[in-house]
């Protein structure tokens, strides 16, 4: 069984027990967290897809850790007028578990 939730603006296909890394929430380790956003779902009956979301579908999952990607180094040059600019970046997280898929 596994299902496609959109958060943050993407899409993500979980199954239980998954952990996956999606844009940061504003939660707590420890914190549940449901994602009704649910695109498809696939299970024994077959599958399922929303127009756009399925209704009655969710998914519980349960935060595991909050952090910040491996750091990006962005560098603009422009060649013959002396133009560089160096700046690094480090996009913040937050990772769960997905515990099951109710529907």
């Amino acid at each position: 069984m596994y299902a496609i939730i959109e958060t943050g603006g993407k899409q993500y296909k979980v199954q239980e027990g998954d952990s996956i890394r999606i844009e940061k929430l504003d939660l707590v380790e420890g914190d549940a967290v449901t994602f009704d956003k649910v695109l498809l779902l696939s299970n024994e009956d077959g599958i399922s897809a929303g127009k756009p979301y399925l209704e009655g579908v969710t998914v519980d999952a349960v935060v595991e850790a909050q952090g910040k990607a491996k750091k990006i180094i962005v560098f603009k040059f422009k060649p013959k007028i002396d133009y560089r600019r160096k700046q690094g970046h480090r996009q913040p997280y937050t990772q769960v578990k997905i515990e099951k898929i109710v529907g």
